[in-house]
């Protein structure tokens, strides 16, 4: 119950559009239930009056009850539309709270806390958990207050007419919308969980069967993964089956308590019309109502199945937002710098308590201004230096200050305000050119965008595509090549326009040709800012006003470039 509190909490500022769609849903029961009654009152009652005579047809008043089924009829169609639109609105809506939520809580962790999580993991969980929980407004919160709300006033019109029906169906409601959804509930709770589970687990295999594909065929481990994929997928069909039965279950005991709520009904109500307490034709009225009055119901047993899927999925969400970043958040405004040196001493840096250090010792001062070349081969050191500049992880001994402030002081968020970044992994997400660049700097002109453009060397090519800067780049960037992509990165570094830029392997897996131009192209954007330029080969290091050479955590004596 906590689980689902604690989501219902964070749908507060769509609570609007929330309580839109359950007064529609509301109204569409209402507008059904008055349409069977009067349907069956105003039938029954044309009967009746047909049979009496000549004098009693001219008495009975047709146009009234005519009216009134149009009506109800009318509202029927109307509120079912509007409460699809509203319904659907406050679904989108309330995905999208959950996204940005989500994302808010992830960034502060990444990517220290999310260290021990696969990727596939972290994408299920991204993806399809999010998309499980927005199951709960839709498929769970809007039936069952909806049948709860014209349940009371349902039963309330039965009152009016005979104590003994109302009783019957008040007694039929609550056997088919609380007492059958908690059996069918118990009964699937947790193969609903296990289905998340494994639908979870599946995710992860196909994402590490993609991302490792070369590794697997490489050592014929490809057949081991597939073993393990069929028998997760054997286990979901069989918990898919079982729920599939318990649904079909929970609409047969539903149906079963309707039929037996309404022949409860027909016989109080001809008590009552026998002991000439009710007219001939409140019988039918009040045996379709019961038809009617169960429509607000049957959702309910296939409803609470989803729980467990949603209870598991949130658990899974939850457990992740829970962690604590590595770096915590900084009370107060950012430090304010007027100058950038970065002075390290005796830095003592490692990513778990009984693990090597990945730094030991590291002494480090990069004046204002100052651009330095770092060079060590893999594991020397390279990227928990950035992960420490950049606030990813904390390190355990030794000082750090960056312009004269404690490097503690900052928070990531704080700290990137200062530094660029461009690396290897330049990720461009599948949209337009515009859009990847305003990433960078989300308020800047056509204009800031076409000259960090031409001073990436890629205003050019952009210009000569028919949509320009809506150009799709494609996913992770797939339609431009290498070198245009790297480009782009040297664009945002030119929009974002911090005081230090640190350059992470640039020109990795580049071909000789584009590396030279490249690394001129470098020199316009690295003009007036601190450059570090960290990389395990001689290229680019002439550019340098001197070089350290990095070793197991440890820097090497200096030589000029």
């Amino acid at each position: 119950m906590r689980v689902i509190l604690r989501l219902l909490a964070l749908f507060g500022r769509d609570g609007g559009w929330m309580t839109g769609g359950i007064v529609l849903a509301c109204l569409t029961i209402l507008a059904n239930f008055g349409l069977m009654t009067l349907s069956g009152w105003f039938l029954a009652s044309a009967a009746i009056a047909g049979l009496a005579g000549v004098a009693a047809q001219n008495a009975f008043n047709f146009f009234s009850p005519a009216a009134g089924v149009r009506f109800f009829a009318t509202i029927r169609v109307l509120s079912r539309y509007t409460e699809r639109l509203v319904t659907h609105e406050a679904t989108f809506r309330l995905l999208a709270t959950l996204r940005v939520w989500f994302y808010t809580k992830l960034a502060p962790l990444a990517p220290a806390a999310l260290q021990g999580y696969r990727a596939g993991d972290l994408l299920s969980r991204i993806v399809a958990d999010i998309d499980t929980l927005n199951l709960f407004y839709l498929r769970v919160y809007v039936p069952f207050i909806a049948a709860a709300v014209a349940a009371l006033a349902m039963v309330g019109f039965f009152g009016l007419f005979s104590l003994p029906a109302a009783v019957a169906l008040a007694v039929g409601l609550g056997v088919t919308g609380l007492a059958v959804p908690m059996v069918t509930q118990w009964r699937g709770n947790a193969a609903g969980a296990d289905i998340t589970n494994l639908n979870a687990q599946m995710r992860v295999e196909m994402v590490d069967a993609i991302q490792g594909m070369g590794e697997l065929l490489t050592y014929n481990a490809a057949p081991a993964l597939q073993a393990r994929v069929e028998n997760l997928n054997k286990r979901l069909i069989s918990r898919q089956a079982e729920m599939s039965a318990i649904t079909g279950a929970g609409m047969a005991a539903s149906g079963l308590f309707g039929n037996l709520t309404m022949l409860a009904v027909v016989i109080a109500a001809a008590v009552k019309v026998t002991a000439g307490q009710l007219g001939a034709a409140d019988l039918p009225m009040l045996a379709l109502g019961s038809m009617a009055a169960f429509e607000a119901v049957a959702p309910l047993p296939s409803a609470l199945q989803y729980l467990g899927q949603i209870r598991a999925a949130a658990s899974r969400i939850f457990e992740l937002t829970d962690q604590q970043p590595a770096i915590r958040p900084i009370p107060g405004s950012a430090p304010q710098l007027s100058h950038f040196d970065l002075d390290l001493r005796g830095i003592k840096l490692r990513y778990e308590d009984n693990a090597a250090w990945a730094l030991d010792g590291l002494d480090l001062h990069i004046p204002q201004g100052s651009h330095i070349g770092l060079q060590g081969s893999t594991g020397a050191g390279k990227s928990t230096l950035i992960n420490l500049l950049l606030r990813f992880y904390e390190y355990q001994d030794g000082t750090a200050s960056f312009g004269g402030v404690d490097l503690r002081a900052f928070s990531s968020e704080a700290i990137a305000s200062y530094i660029s970044v461009i690396s290897q992994r330049t990720y461009l997400f599948h949209t337009t050119i515009r859009d990847n660049l305003l990433l960078a700097k989300g308020d800047a002109s056509a204009a800031d965008l076409w000259h960090a453009l031409d001073v990436a060397q890629l205003a050019d090519f952009v210009r000569a595509q028919p949509l320009g800067l809506d150009t799709i780049v494609g996913e992770a960037g797939v339609r431009l090549s290498g070198g245009q992509a790297r480009r782009v990165a040297i664009a945002r570094a030119v929009l974002k326009d911090t005081p230090w830029l640190i350059l992470d392997e640039p020109t990795e897996g580049l071909d000789p040709v584009t590396e030279r131009a490249f690394l001129r192209d470098l020199l316009a954007v690295m003009a007036g800012k601190t450059v570090l330029y960290i990389t395990h080969r001689t290229a680019g290091l002439e550019m340098m006003d001197q070089v350290y050479a990095l070793a197991a955590g440890k820097l090497r004596q200096p030589g000029n470039s």
